[in-house]
């Protein structure tokens, strides 16, 4: 979800690249959402860190706190973590389990809009 949301909003000003430690598949809940905010996701498909591997990247961001601690070894020029709650992990009917997407969609969001926002006023285009 962070990579669609940062492409949508600053696409023009970083590229964005998503991977995870144990990549399965792209969420359908997560497609749903982020569709509710006109991202269309449902192509994307779920990356290992393992392609990245020896990039240069400006900025390596973490989102899950999993994350933080499973790939210490991924090198950016800044290192920036906010942990996010999981949404994977929800339990509960279609509809508690699309409100915690939904809840996690907007903190991640907010959360985009507030640090590369401010960031983005700064330079040029960035990989992130």
């Amino acid at each position: 979800m962070a990579e669609g949301i940062l492409k949508d909003l600053f696409g023009d000003r970083y590229d964005a690249y998503s991977a995870g430690t144990s990549p399965t598949s792209v969420n359908p809940y997560a497609i749903k959402v982020m569709a509710e905010l006109g991202i269309d996701i449902s192509k994307n498909r779920a990356k290992s860190i393992e392609e990245f591997r020896g990039m240069d990247f400006d900025y390596v961001v973490t989102v899950c706190n999993d994350a933080k601690e499973s790939c210490p070894f991924f090198l950016g020029k800044i290192h920036i973590h906010m942990g996010f709650e999981d949404p994977a992990f929800a339990k509960g009917t279609e509809e508690e389990i699309l409100k915690t997407f939904r809840k996690v969609r907007d903190e991640i969001r907010k959360w985009i809009i507030k640090y590369f926002g401010d960031l983005s006023q700064n330079s040029g285009r960035e990989n992130g």
